[in-house]
């Protein structure tokens, strides 16, 4: 090998590092301007001691035949600049030096370089233009000349290397227009020249070189530029394009129908550009579609209903438009979606249910438009009021906007039907209803169970006074007298003081005169009567209440009211025992006599 002249790379003690063609153990070059700086050592193997590079011992250095194929050094930190020289590595087929700090102009005789498969030189800073020379480098098939601070135009010789795979020339300065002839290379399928300063319209070329089969162009980045005119409605021929992003240029004109053929597209970037027309419906047929975002252009109209039909969307973004209309609630219907965007549009009526059910919704924003009406409960519980404001109609998303209480019902005019209001309710509100209607079925069946009871009761005291309630109807027929009281009740008349004394549970437990000899002591007053304790002469108490002249009614009326109160029985009531009619109009109400006093005194402490 020692006869062998092979390219090679060689260094000296110095910082500067030469690539050179010369036989290997040569003393190192000597021309620092033109080199690379190493200020880490990270080439310290590249030494003259008369190891051949393809040694294996040199870092970076890979050989096939005893010749380099690659120079690859990334992230070492590298400075100077690469020298013209490199071209004698004739084999050379990648050179990868990326995330580095080496500065000047890319050499214009890596043009030379016939088998270069591969360059990438991204992430440093190189200046200059980009050399039309490496166009002549016909296996090329990565390019990537990103994140420097390159300027010029693109050359249109790039197009000569028709095996170009991936060209990404992003965040430089590069100005001028999108060559076309870099639309018709036929092996291309990443074209990234976003973050520069292009101009001109988007060549409405693409795909035009391919007659037969299918182009395999599948991501455009041409965001952060500007460039004007319309959306290429060329781009329909792409059918394996998954991604483009248009956004933050001047493109005007509508969205073209031809966009909805791209049947395998996964993000759509069209914001921040002056596009107008409507929302495309045929869009809704995009099913792969991932992410749409329209947001910052002047779009108008309905978004459409059969939104639903770009079933895997995770984010939505058409902010600061001017769509109007209602908010589809077939949105609802798109369960990925993570992002839904809508805020700065004048969009109107009801933010609807069925977005709240959207359990991967981590950002939702409606603010500035013409919303109305109460927000859905979990969307005001998930989101701050930041994402509702602007829409002064709408109500219910904070402390600050409560909805106001409902009207009351009035009846619907007949010429009119009334209009249902739809809401759904939240589950709170559901178990809250459910409650209510269990109770008031058991009031209801409590109510049915008294009545029975009353009933059964009444039925079995009849039968047990049947003969005596039928002697005394036909006694009171023969003296003409008027009918007394109802069956089921004792009647005595009323002594030596004359009255009527009725008791309604059976035998006479005492007389009218025990009643009126009786030692009373007064347990309390009210607008209606007093309330006596009175003690009979068995000792036993009972409990008198007498009603005042002026407000106690005729005694037809009395009569009637005190038989009904007088069939009532319940355990939480006190029962009516009987009543008293004196002759002089004297209305007494009998009680069984609760010694712990009445309830009023228990809850009053009294």
């Amino acid at each position: 090998m020692g006869s062998t002249r092979v390219p090679a790379v060689a260094a000296h003690r110095g910082p500067a590092i030469g690539p050179l063609s010369w036989q290997v153990g040569v003393t190192p070059a000597t021309n620092d301007g033109d080199a690379l700086a190493d200020p880490h050592g990270f080439l310290r193997s590249w030494n003259g001691t008369g190891i051949d590079a393809c040694s294996g011992a040199w870092t970076g250095i890979k050989c096939v035949r005893g010749r380099v194929v690659a120079l690859q050094l990334p992230w070492r930190g590298f400075g100077g600049r690469i020298s013209d020289k490199i071209a004698q590595l004739a084999a050379l087929r990648k050179l990868s030096l990326h995330d580095n700090a080496i500065r000047g102009p890319i050499p214009p005789s890596l043009g030379s370089l016939r088998d270069l498969r591969g360059v990438y030189l991204f992430n440093n800073r190189f200046s200059g233009g980009i050399p039309p020379s490496i166009g002549a480098c016909l296996l090329l098939q990565t390019l990537d000349l990103s994140h420097n601070l390159l300027t010029g135009r693109i050359p249109s010789s790039l197009s000569n290397s028709s095996r170009l795979i991936r060209l990404n020339l992003s965040y430089n300065n590069i100005s001028g227009p999108v060559p076309v002839a870099i639309t018709q290379i036929p092996s291309l399928v990443f074209l990234l020249l976003q973050h520069n300063s292009l101009s001109g319209s988007v060549p409405d070329t693409w795909g035009s070189t391919v007659s037969n089969g299918t182009y395999q162009f599948q991501s455009l980045h041409l965001e952060n530029n500007l460039l004007s005119g319309s959306i290429p409605m060329s781009l329909g021929r792409l059918q394996m394009l998954e991604d483009v992003s248009l956004s933050n240029n001047q493109l005007n004109g509508s969205i073209p129908q031809e966009i909805s053929t791209l049947s395998r597209i996964k993000t759509l970037d069209l914001s921040d550009n002056s596009i107008g027309g409507s929302f495309p419906a045929s869009l809704c047929n995009l099913s792969s579609l991932v992410e749409l975002n329209l947001e910052g252009n002047q779009l108008e109209g309905p978004i459409p209903e059969a939104i639903d039909g770009i079933r895997n969307l995770s984010l939505l973004s058409l902010k600061n438009n001017q769509f109007s209309g209602d908010v589809p609630a077939t949105l609802g219907n798109l369960s990925s979606l993570s992002r839904l965007d809508l805020s700065e549009n004048n969009l109107g009526g009801r933010i609807p249910a069925s977005i709240e059910h959207l359990t991967n919704l981590t950002f939702f924003n409606v603010s500035d438009n013409d919303l109305s009406g109460p927000v859905p409960i979990l969307l005001s519980d998930k989101f701050n009021s930041s994402s509702f404001a602007g829409n002064i109609q709408l109500c219910g998303y904070s402390a600050s906007f409560p909805c106001p209480s409902p009207p009351p019902a009035s009846p619907p005019s007949p010429s009119m039907p009334p209009t249902p209001i739809r809401r759904s309710l939240s589950p709170k509100n559901v178990i809250l209803i459910a409650v209510g209607v269990f109770l008031a079925l058991l009031l209801l069946l409590f109510c049915v169970l008294l009545i029975i009871l009353i009933k059964k009761r009444a039925a079995g005291t009849s039968k047990q006074s049947t003969a005596t309630g039928g002697a005394a109807a036909a006694a009171g027929a023969e003296r003409d007298e008027k009918p007394g009281p109802a069956a089921g009740t004792e009647t005595e008349a009323g002594g030596d003081t004359g009255g009527k004394l009725v008791h309604f549970d059976g035998p006479l437990a005492f007389t009218a005169d025990d009643l009126l000899c009786a030692t009373a002591e007064i347990m309390g007053k009210s607008t209606y009567g007093t309330v006596y304790k009175a003690t009979l002469e068995d000792s036993s108490q009972v409990a008198v209440k007498r009603l005042r002249e002026k407000i106690a009614k005729s005694q037809k009326e009395f009569e009637a009211e005190v038989n009904v109160l007088g069939k009532i029985r319940h355990q939480n009531l006190l029962a009516l025992r009987a009543y008293y009619l004196g002759p002089k109009g004297e209305k007494l109400l009998v009680f069984d006599f609760m010694p712990k006093g009445s309830l009023a005194a228990f809850l009053h402490g009294r």
